[in-house]
């Protein structure tokens, strides 16, 4: 669905009338830079990341939040200081000095998600693709679906074998430290000094941030989710959306005219 197809949430206005007690939250794979089979390739639209530095001079927080390692992020979008970039949802996050920080609490689980990565590594069938970000490792089966079930009966033995914990992704499934570390944390640690919120996702990893949005609603804060939708999306995260658009460049679209409107004439986006 086209944005101009639907009314915006009062949030939207919100951003415009008042930049700085405003926050922004985008997921970078589906929802910035379109899906592709080989991860390692994945670029962000032309104008994404233009777009989101013209918003983080504005508002009070613009932060990327995305599964991938930081250091991938960095290149990107670029060692854009405006811009918070929070990688492994939440596991790692850029500092202002330029470092990497990393969760004390996943430090001790590096070593099992190393094992892990290798044992995948030798053991996957042609065609899956074994992605190690040093404190996770993916499974891709996008390229070879059949081994769908090979993917999920790993992760179930690596998950009872290392004590890690499994995540549902996009065609994928992750290992993860077992710690409370997803986007809904980076969300509730991150939103609570500002009066409108708004999160773009497009995967079941982002319907804890998309969750803990509607606890801000319910204490005040002017809150929208915004779903970036594609036949191969989750249906329940447009479900849990007050917005849909249509993959990327429809999320492009819609972080356009909310920059062109803050720029233009306050409280000018509705």
């Amino acid at each position: 669905m086209r944005v101009v197809d639907q009314p915006l949430p009062e949030a939207f206005r919100a951003l415009g009338s008042n930049p700085q007690r405003g926050a922004l939250f985008v997921d970078y794979d589906g929802t910035i830079a379109p899906i592709v089979p080989d991860p390692a390739v994945a670029r962000p639209l032309a104008g994404a990341p233009e777009t989101l530095q013209r918003l983080a001079v504005r508002l009070g927080l613009v932060a990327v939040v995305s599964g991938r390692p930081v250091s991938f992020l960095v290149e990107m979008l670029g060692q854009r200081s405006p811009i918070r970039l929070l990688g492994l949802y939440g596991l790692e996050e850029l500092d202002q000095s330029g470092e990497i920080q990393v969760c004390e609490a996943a430090r001790p689980w590096r070593l099992a998600i190393e094992e892990a990565a290798r044992t995948a590594a030798r053991e996957a069938p042609a065609g899956v693709r074994v992605e190690d970000k040093g404190l996770t490792v993916t499974l891709h089966w996008r390229e070879v679906p059949q081994a769908e079930p090979w993917a999920w009966g790993f992760a179930a033995r690596a998950a009872r074998r290392w004590g890690l914990s499994v995540q549902q992704g996009r065609m994928s499934c992750e290992l993860r430290p077992p710690i409370p570390a997803d986007k809904g944390t980076v969300v509730r640690a991150l939103a609570s000094p500002f009066a409108a919120v708004v999160c773009f996702g497009d995967d079941m990893g982002d319907l804890p941030a998309f969750a803990v949005l509607e606890e801000l609603a319910s204490s005040g804060v002017l809150v929208a989710r915004v779903a970036v939708a594609d036949p191969e999306s989750p249906p329940e995260v447009a479900a849990a959306a007050d917005v849909v658009v249509d993959g990327p460049s429809g999320a492009l679209e819609l972080l356009e005219r909310v920059a062109e409107a803050i720029e233009r004439t306050p409280g000018g986006l509705g």
